[in-house]
């Protein structure tokens, strides 16, 4: 079967099971979210979201049973972020105008993934977009983050996941079919110094992106981490939709995660959430280094965002309104592409004073409104000697004895002076990047 006549089908399908009948526990009214690749129907208290029966390349809905497989990772790796949501994976039996969701007479004719219903108001793209984000928010999901990139296995050895040539070629590929876009004059321009930016950035960066996969720093990470993935679930932010279709776009470095998250608070107009929710999950982690990578990966999400929305537009029977916001947004990522990409002179600010005076809570302020992050000296201190940062009780000890022996001292200062030096992010110098 074609795809044009396999998207029809689907799309029979998905109108059929607007019969609230076709459900086996109580419904009213069912909804309908659609993506490139997903159809979600929302009945009851649940969600069914179904593989749309497509192949991009990056991924392949083609077949019944590649659908079924993919439904079932899907329920697999987001149980790991999410086990309160992900139910079970249920058959839909009967035939294309009479379906019925689960078990029942006539041949299983597609498989869907069954999830607890929650109030699209509770995502964080909704929350952000109606000024109801707050610190607080941003706190709490740079723990909920961190805690999920913790538990991630790293890449099995012997893969190609996360190298250098893989990551080039996924960025490579959003440049491509972007250029190919009917865009104006202006976008055209940005797109190409993209290109060029990406290629120096990259090349700059190589040697890094190798040494943090050999690190264990490529991970089976969401791979999708946008604020319309993840909910406020008890007022706590939960990731959710994570990718199970490619292992490639799953198994990445943990900075390429935290950047589609980063990105996507400065393209709500929350650069100071981006920047707080940066230096929290870092403070969290210690993982400095990877500070090396954002810019590009940032720059990346961006333009995965912009290659979606054409790809959006151009599916067969996307109403013109739909068509319209999408074009928009693939404008839009251009522009925060190329605004996060433009080289930015580095500053090092000191704060110094007796405890309680004020050094941590005036550095946070300058961090999320000049765009940077926090190195704490006394976190630093705790990490190289094995203390958790919760613990205060290890910082009773006096001055010249243990962790803040003379000895102990002089290596945190060589710590804090080791990762200043990689908390610089600029763009290259060779950067030809013009302001928009």
């Amino acid at each position: 079967m074609n795809e044009t006549r396999a998207l029809k089908d689907h799309a029979a399908l998905v109108k059929a099971l607007h019969d609230p009948g076709a459900y086996p526990h109580p419904v009213e009214a069912v909804e309908l979210i659609e993506t490139h690749i997903s159809s979600v129907l929302l009945a009851g208290e649940f969600a069914y979201k179904l593989k749309k029966p497509v192949d991009l390349g990056f991924v392949d809905f083609a077949s019944l049973e590649r659908r079924k497989h993919f439904c079932e990772e899907e329920l697999r790796l987001n149980r790991r972020g999410a086990p309160s949501l992900y139910l079970e994976v249920v058959p839909i039996t009967g035939d294309v105008d009479n379906p019925h969701v689960g078990p029942g007479p006539g041949n299983t004719i597609e498989y869907a993934v069954r999830m607890h219903r929650f109030a699209a108001s509770a995502r964080l793209d909704h929350v952000a977009r109606g000024g109801l984000l707050t610190r607080a928010h941003v706190d709490l999901l740079a723990s909920s983050v961190a805690a999920y990139h913790e538990h991630c296995e790293a890449a099995p050895a012997g893969t190609e996941f996360g190298s250098p040539e893989l990551i080039l070629r996924w960025a490579s590929d959003n440049l491509d079919d972007l250029a190919g876009a009917q865009l104006t004059q202006v976008d055209s321009r940005r797109v190409r110094e993209l290109r060029a930016w990406t290629q120096e950035e990259f090349e700059r960066r190589a040697p890094v992106f190798a040494q943090r996969r050999k690190f264990g720093r490529v991970r089976e990470c969401h791979g999708d981490l946008h604020l319309g993935n993840i909910v406020l679930l008890n007022g706590i932010p939960v990731p959710f939709d994570c990718i199970e279709f490619n292992q490639e776009l799953r198994f990445i470095d943990v900075m390429n995660d935290v950047a589609f998250a980063f990105m996507d608070l400065i393209d709500h107009g929350l650069a100071p959430f981006a920047w707080r929710f940066l230096g929290d999950y870092l403070e969290r982690v210690g993982d400095y280094e990877g500070l090396a990578t954002l810019r590009f990966y940032a720059v990346y999400r961006a333009l995965v965002r912009a290659k979606i929305a054409l790809i959006r537009r151009a599916q067969p029977g996307t109403p013109l309104e739909e068509k319209t916001a999408d074009w928009a947004s693939v404008v839009r990522y251009i522009k925060v592409a190329h605004l996060i990409a433009r080289a930015s002179t580095p500053h090092l600010i000191l704060t110094c004073g007796v405890t309680g005076s004020g050094k941590t809570t005036v550095a946070q302020v300058l961090l999320e409104q000049l765009g940077g992050v926090r190195l704490r000296s006394d976190l630093e201190r705790k990490r190289l000697h094995g203390v958790a940062s919760t613990n205060h009780l290890a910082a009773l000890k006096a001055v010249g004895e243990g962790m803040y022996a003379t000895a102990a001292t002089e290596q945190t200062y060589a710590r804090l002076r080791s990762l200043a030096s990689v908390c610089s992010i600029r763009a290259s110098r060779r950067s030809s990047m013009q302001p928009f």
